[in-house]
């Protein structure tokens, strides 16, 4: 530490850091959780933006404060850059099992559609391998990547489809149907012909098969019964839908 930190409170990181409560405090006067805002945002180190991440993390009141507050500090950590603020958002997204939704779209401001697609990817991965109670992330990270033509989408998205959450199991359906990805057929299959399965969820399996185009002729007498309108079964045992 120089003269200068002496003064100053410490080094650059240091100082951030220490700021994380203020920016992080849901009660008192907001002016000082907004003064440590901007003073992170006039900061030129990766440390300022782990930081800044956090005010994503809370919610204040009034609610119009707080969507200010976020909007601020999302242009904040945008004018970082990439080489700064990329990082420290990616480790973000790993860890943290909030605010999804804002860090994605902090990504799709700083990088390309497939560097996008690899961040969910891989986050993905690590939410496969571990327990999480809350499938809001899981959920976040699946509609984010719906409808992306990645072949690193299904081999992520294909152990969803046994959580322990509906909503994320309907949603990797959802991200699956689009791909004739054949690991996915027999999975889909049965989960759909489970007895444990819910309603909606069926309805959604039977919806990613036919999307899907897969055969289901080797299960055709547990299908059948579980179609529903405009679902149908053609002679070749794939689920069409009525025109």
């Amino acid at each position: 530490m120089g003269l200068f930190d002496i003064f100053t409170g410490g080094s650059g990181p240091e100082k951030a850091l220490k700021l994380k409560p203020k920016v992080t405090q849901k009660y008192g006067d907001p002016a000082t959780r907004q003064k440590a805002i901007q003073e992170l945002g006039e900061m030129k180190f990766p440390e300022a933006v782990s930081v800044l991440l956090a005010r994503f993390t809370i919610t204040v009141d009034p609610l119009t404060t707080d969507a200010d507050e976020k909007e601020h500090t999302f242009e904040l950590v945008k004018a970082f850059g990439k080489d700064a603020a990329v990082p420290p958002i990616v480790e973000f997204l790993s860890k943290t099992e909030q605010a999804t939704s804002w860090a994605l779209r902090l990504l799709g401001e700083l990088l390309s559609e497939e560097e996008v697609t690899g961040a969910c990817v891989n986050a993905l991965q690590h939410l496969s391998a571990t327990y999480t109670k809350n499938p809001e992330k899981k959920v976040v990270l699946l509609h984010h990547i719906t409808g992306r033509e990645d072949a690193r989408v299904p081999p992520a998205v294909l152990p969803f489809l046994e959580d322990m959450s509906d909503d994320v199991k309907i949603a990797a359906l959802k991200a699956l149907a689009s791909f004739k990805y054949e690991p996915a057929r027999e999975p889909m299959l049965k989960l759909l012909t489970a007895e444990e399965t819910a309603r909606r969820v069926q309805t959604s399996a039977i919806a990613a098969l036919a999307d899907a185009g897969f055969s289901v002729a080797s299960h055709r007498t547990q299908v059948e019964p579980l179609l529903v309108e405009p679902f149908v079964l053609d002679k070749d045992g794939r689920i069409q839908r009525k025109t």
